[in-house]
């Protein structure tokens, strides 16, 4: 079992940055891939970036590559990302997930980034 916890959402202006972070408990976290996925209202959730267990692997969605950056520190079991030159089309509820495969086993319960034009 593994619970998550996302933290570090906001409003911030269109240009701005901020940092998301989701804190995994559980003594096999760090054994999970873990991701970042958006949902904006009225629309279904999407991905945004993915690390792999070690760190060094990451993936990003087109519409954030170049300007978002996924980060883990296994030691403190927590999962980054960092949010830079935002838009208003990046609002949107964050949720953090976790998988040992394919599909995301567990999910946080999401924070609010709201960006303002």
């Amino acid at each position: 079992q593994v619970q998550l916890v996302e933290s570090g959402g906001g409003l911030v202006q269109a240009g701005g940055s901020l940092r998301l972070s989701c804190a995994a408990s559980g003594r096999t976290a760090s054994s999970y891939a873990l991701g970042w996925f958006r949902q904006a209202p009225g629309k279904e959730r999407e991905f945004v970036a993915t690390i792999s267990r070690s760190g060094g692997g990451t993936y990003y969605a087109d519409s954030v590559k170049g300007r978002f950056t996924i980060s883990r520190d296994n030691a403190k079991n927590t999962v980054y990302l960092q949010m830079n030159s935002l838009k208003p089309e990046d609002t949107a509820v964050y949720y953090c997930g976790a998988r040992r495969s394919v599909t995301y086993d567990y999910w946080g319960q999401g924070t609010q980034v709201t960006v303002s034009s």
